[in-house]
């Protein structure tokens, strides 16, 4: 949900962008104005910025952990004789294009 004072603001925008002749429902239509925005922005499935960088980090940090754990893999098959040993070492060259 975005943040309530920018709520605020954009419904007074909304209400100043009325017609002169209509203005004098000015408080009525800001408040028209926003319980409309509320009403969509909480039918849309929206983080904050917070939210989202903190789920950045868990991702980046899974990635990093997921190609770790291959090459693990990988070294362990070699070593087991279930794998040919790979040019070079198993996770060099990913995340290539991810972002």
């Amino acid at each position: 949900m975005p943040d309530p004072g920018k709520l605020d603001e954009l419904a007074r925008r909304l209400a100043a962008a009325v017609p002169p002749g209509a203005r004098a429902i000015g408080e009525d239509l800001e408040k028209s104005f926003r319980a409309m925005l509320q009403s969509a922005f909480a039918q849309l499935d929206l983080v904050t910025r917070e939210e989202f960088d903190a789920q950045s980090r868990v991702l980046a940090r899974t990635r990093e952990l997921l190609e770790r754990l291959e090459g693990r893999v990988a070294r362990l098959e070699e070593a087991a004789g279930l794998r040919e040993p790979e040019a070079g070492r198993a996770g060099e060259g990913r995340g290539a294009g991810r972002g």
